[in-house]
């Protein structure tokens, strides 16, 4: 094979890109630093960087489990004794160790006893007396205040698309082995496809999930992509505040907001091609109007136009009682959606989260803050929509031009859009409309929502039934005339909301 062909440069990347890690953490080691912090799942890419670096520097190895005990990697240095307990190790450490690295697997549980961190600290005050180096590996590794001092963090660096490339390679040929050397199926954007939905995994996630899609039936095609998105994101997304929506609407699905829908359609391919020259992709839009006219139905339809993942953001979850613990979540739910980019991030009635008040101690401004520096610079592709029922009590750094595209008024459907609305449900739920007068129904309607239409007919429907018999025009117009809709129960704080939108914002319509 000549040293100049793609498969050659490939390889020759490919082994660059994974010398990395091994010299990130080899300077560390080299930097004195007695105690290094990994948060990773890749035990075995992690002990074999430190054998590694072991052989290059000339130094002792061992590794530590609750299970085995201390164990070296090479047996002609096995610890005269058996070194067991987590206490036992640590005193083998201190005491009996000479330069050599140890690597303490899932150790992070006893990271809150008081007498571990004390022979930690120990450890590392003694360092220059047996130059040996901890590296303590865990999923998630939280070092206690007076051993950060002592401490470097370590992480793992990501794959890179070719890495990603070779995995899905690897995981074809594994399965054609398996099949009698049969080829996988695909299509070069099909694994284009594949392989940037895998960004943002460790490389064994990434192997579990190009295994499964390949694994089915032996082809890699692009209608599977919605199912790695989702299986991706149940991998990301364990202890999220976010939620992946799996159903996202069509706007045929939706009555009217034929702005709204003409406005996402021009920006469709600059969302998805990537950056245009001269031309910033769209960051989002804030969606502002009447409960019930839907603004959480466009959100889901953005989704479906630009043919991306929906993930929401729930404020309710997000927020926690504890010091941190609510920005913490802000920070992990901003970094799912952007691995998990593109994507569309609804965040729904924000000014529920975002509401700045005094009596929360600075924690709603901290949040805020951190959102909008988010906002601001965030480079990966998520277009961010905001649903809110009150404009009043948003922030005025969040409405300001600039944070969004544009800001959408969704009001009361004129009576085209009701009577739009109401062939839309009926037809959901099997029944003609042309068998139904809807001029007389949409006039009769004149003030509903949406979703206040759309409950007229389900709260029918099950008047017939009751009765034995089939949906008919009196009973929707019984209970047209029953409902008192928002409009008229709250017609004040409609009028003000309307009020404000008119000249602020862009109708839908």
């Amino acid at each position: 094979m000549s040293s100049n062909t793609p498969t050659a440069r490939l390889a020759r990347t490919l082994m660059l890109d994974t010398e990395s890690p091994l010299h990130d953490l080899e300077a560390i080691i080299r930097s004195r630093t007695p105690l290094i912090a990994v948060e990773s799942n890749e035990e075995p890419q992690i002990v074999t960087l430190v054998r590694q670096i072991a052989a290059r520097m000339e130094l002792a190895a061992f590794r530590w489990t609750v299970t085995e005990g201390l164990q070296a990697f090479d047996p002609n240095e096995q610890p005269a004794q058996s070194v067991l307990k987590s206490n036992e190790v640590l005193s083998y450490i201190k005491n009996s160790s000479k330069n050599s690295m140890f690597v303490l697997l899932d150790f992070h549980p006893y990271l809150q006893d008081a007498v571990h961190v004390r022979h930690l600290k120990d450890i590392a005050l003694s360092y220059t007396k047996h130059f040996s180096t901890v590296v303590i590996v865990g999923y998630a590794v939280q070092m206690p205040e007076e051993l950060k001092p002592f401490t470097a963090p370590f992480r793992l660096p990501l794959p890179t698309m070719d890495e990603l490339r070779k995995i899905v390679f690897d995981a074809a040929a594994e399965w054609g082995g398996e099949h009698g050397q049969r080829e996988v199926e695909t299509t070069n954007k099909a694994m284009d496809l594949l392989v940037r939905n895998l960004v943002g995994l460790t490389a064994t996630d990434a192997r579990r999930l190009a295994t499964k899609a390949i694994n089915d039936d032996g082809v890699i095609a692009e209608s599977e992509m919605p199912g790695v998105m989702r299986a991706k994101y149940e991998l990301l997304g364990r202890d999220s505040p976010l939620s992946f929506e799996y159903e996202t609407a069509k706007f045929s699905d939706i009555g009217g907001m034929a702005r709204l829908r003409q406005w996402l359609e021009v920006r469709k391919s600059f969302f998805t091609d990537g950056n245009q020259p001269n031309l910033d992709p769209p960051r989002g839009m804030l969606l502002l109007g009447v409960q019930g006219c839907g603004k959480s139905l466009a959100a889901k339809a953005a989704a479906g136009i630009f043919g991306v993942p929906l993930l929401r953001l729930d404020f309710g979850v997000l927020y926690n009682k504890y010091y941190g613990e609510t920005e913490r979540n802000l920070r992990k739910a901003l970094e799912t959606a952007e691995v998990m980019s593109p994507c569309v991030l609804w965040m729904d009635e924000i000014e529920k989260g975002l509401a700045v008040g005094d009596d929360d101690d600075g924690l709603s401004r901290r949040v805020l803050g951190a959102l909008l520096t988010w906002l601001s610079e965030r480079r990966k592709t998520v277009f961010v929509v905001a649903t809110a029922n009150d404009i009043t009590r948003l922030p005025p750094e969040m409405v300001r031009k600039g944070r969004f595209d544009e800001i959408f008024f969704v009001d009361l459907p004129s009576a085209k859009n009701r009577q739009n609305i109401f062939e839309i449900h009926l037809r959901k739920r099997n029944h003609l409309p042309a068998k139904f007068d809807l001029p007389v129904l949409t006039e009769a309607s004149d003030g509903f929502s949406g979703s206040e239409i759309e409950q007229a007919i389900v709260s029918a429907m099950y008047t017939a039934h009751a009765q034995g018999r089939e949906l008919s025009q009196p009973d929707l117009i019984s209970e047209i005339r029953q409902t008192r809709s928002l409009s008229v129960v709250m017609a004040e704080k409609v009028n003000e909301i309307r009020e404000w939108a008119s000249g602020r914002t862009v109708p839908c319509d």
